[in-house]
C-alpha cells in the first residue's frame, strides 16, 4: 500500500483539498495537510477556458509539474483523462507520475462504462503506482431517467466495473443520501469519495458512515473567489473589509522557481 492509499481510512477518512495554483497548494500544505487534490474548474477558470471539455490538458500537466515536488501528496483532478483512447490517457497519467503525481482522479462524464473501464486499465499498466480515483457522474450531471433505486443500480453498475478494471477508490460526487452512501461503502472494497456538500452530511458523520475520503473539489476556488468579490464590494461602499488576508510577505514566501521536469 502507497503513503497516499494508506491515508484512505474508514472512520477517519482523507479530507482532501484541492488547489488550482502553486500558493494555494503551498499555503494548503502549510496548514498541515499532507495531501492536496487540484480542482479541475479552478485550473481551467483560470486560463480563460471551458471546464470539463477536454480543454487543459496542457495546464493540468503544467500544474503537476510545479506541485509535484512539494511538501504534499499529490492527487492530479484530470477530468476524463483528455482523451477518449485509453493509450492516449495512460500516457497521460504515465506523465503525471514522472512529474511526482501519486493519484488521480478519472470522471466518466455518463459515457459508455466500458470506455471508462478500459481508461482505468490503460492507467493501471502505464502508471502502476498511481491511485486511481475512478468517478461516476450518476448524482452529478443528473441526466439518468428512473428512481432513486435505478440510480442507486447504476451507479453500482458503472463503479463495480471500474473496479475490476483497477480502479483503487470509487468517487461518486453528488451524493448526500446517508444511507445511499452507507450502501456504497458496505458493497465496495475500496475506499468512498464523497465530494463534500455544505448541505449534505459534516465531516463527522461522513467518518461514522465509512468513508473513505472526502473531497473538496472547487469550493475552496470559489469560496476564494467570492470573497475576493466581497471584499471589493465592501471597499467600494465604505464598509470594513472581514475575513482573513494573508499578508504580501506570507503570500511572496510561498514562491519559488518552476519544478524541474522528473
Amino acid at each position: 500500500m502507497t503513503a497516499f492509499a494508506d491515508l484512505h481510512r474508514a472512520g477517519e477518512p482523507l479530507l482532501l483539498p484541492c488547489a488550482w495554483d502553486h500558493a494555494s497548494a503551498f499555503a494548503l500544505a502549510a496548514q498541515g495537510f499532507r495531501a492536496v487534490g487540484t480542482t479541475s474548474l479552478g485550473v481551467a477558470a483560470a486560463g480563460g477556458l471551458p471546464d470539463g471539455a477536454s480543454a487543459t490538458r496542457d495546464e493540468t500537466l503544467r500544474l503537476a509539474l510545479a506541485l509535484g515536488s512539494g511538501p504534499f501528496l499529490l492527487s492530479v483532478d484530470a477530468e476524463d483523462g483528455f482523451s477518449d483512447d485509453p493509450d492516449e490517457v495512460g500516457e497521460f497519467a504515465r506523465q503525471l507520475a514522472a512529474v511526482g503525481a501519486v493519484g488521480v482522479n478519472l470522471e466518466d462524464t455518463l459515457g459508455p462504462a466500458g470506455r471508462h473501464a478500459a481508461k482505468i486499465a490503460a492507467v493501471r499498466s502505464a502508471a502502476p503506482g498511481l491511485f486511481v480515483n475512478a468517478r461516476t457522474d450518476t448524482y452529478w450531471l443528473g441526466d439518468l431517467d428512473g428512481d432513486g433505486e435505478s440510480r442507486v443500480a447504476e451507479t453500482m453498475r458503472r463503479l463495480d466495473a471500474y473496479r475490476e478494471a483497477g480502479a483503487d477508490g470509487v468517487f461518486v460526487p453528488g451524493l448526500t443520501d446517508p444511507g445511499r452512501i452507507a450502501a456504497l461503502v458496505a458493497h465496495f472494497d475500496v475506499p468512498l469519495n464523497i465530494l463534500y456538500s455544505p448541505t449534505g452530511p459534516a465531516l463527522p458523520h461522513l467518518a461514522d458512515l465509512g468513508v473513505g475520503r472526502v473531497s473538496l473539489g472547487s469550493l475552496l476556488y470559489r469560496r476564494a473567489l467570492g470573497a475576493a468579490l466581497e471584499a471589493a464590494a465592501d471597499i467600494g461602499t465604505g464598509r470594513e473589509v472581514r475575513g482573513v488576508a494573508p499578508a504580501y510577505d506570507e503570500v511572496r514566501a510561498l514562491s519559488r522557481g518552476p519544478a524541474e521536469p522528473g
